[in-house]
C-alpha cells in the first residue's frame, strides 16, 4: 500500500505530464524572419562555407591607352560644368566622368575595399 505522499506525488506527476505539450519528432522551424528590402538572408551553413577571414588587400589596377592619327576638323567643344542640383537623389558610389574636348582618351576604373567588422 502506497503513502498518501507518494499517490499525491504520482498524480500530481501525471496530472502534470498530461497538461505538457507534446513533443514532436521533427526539430523546431526557425521563427519567419520579416521581410527586408535586401531579400531573405543567407543561412549560416552558406556563410560559415563562404566567409573570408582574411585582412589582406591586394589591389591591383593596370590600365593603359594611347590616342594617336585622330583628327578632329571643326569641333566646337562646350562647356563642362557640374552645377548645383546636379547629384539631387543620387544613390549609391558617385563616379563622375567628364570629357573636355575632342580626341580623348577615358579610362575610369574604381575600386571598392569594404571591411566590416
Amino acid at each position: 500500500m502506497h503513502s498518501v505522499s507518494t499517490s499525491c506525488t504520482l498524480l500530481l506527476a501525471a496530472v502534470l505530464a498530461a497538461q505538457a505539450p507534446a513533443r514532436s519528432a521533427e526539430p523546431a522551424k526557425p521563427a519567419p524572419q520579416p521581410a527586408s528590402p535586401f531579400g531573405v538572408a543567407a543561412a549560416d551553413e552558406l556563410l560559415d562555407r563562404t566567409r573570408g577571414g582574411s585582412n589582406n588587400t591586394d589591389i591591383d589596377m593596370r590600365l593603359s591607352g594611347s590616342v594617336s592619327g585622330n583628327t578632329a576638323n571643326n569641333v566646337n567643344t562646350g562647356a563642362n560644368i557640374i552645377t548645383n542640383g546636379s547629384f539631387a537623389n543620387m544613390a549609391g558610389i558617385p563616379i563622375v566622368v567628364q570629357n573636355t574636348g575632342a580626341n580623348v582618351l577615358i579610362q575610369n576604373a574604381t575600386i571598392i575595399n569594404l571591411r566590416m567588422n
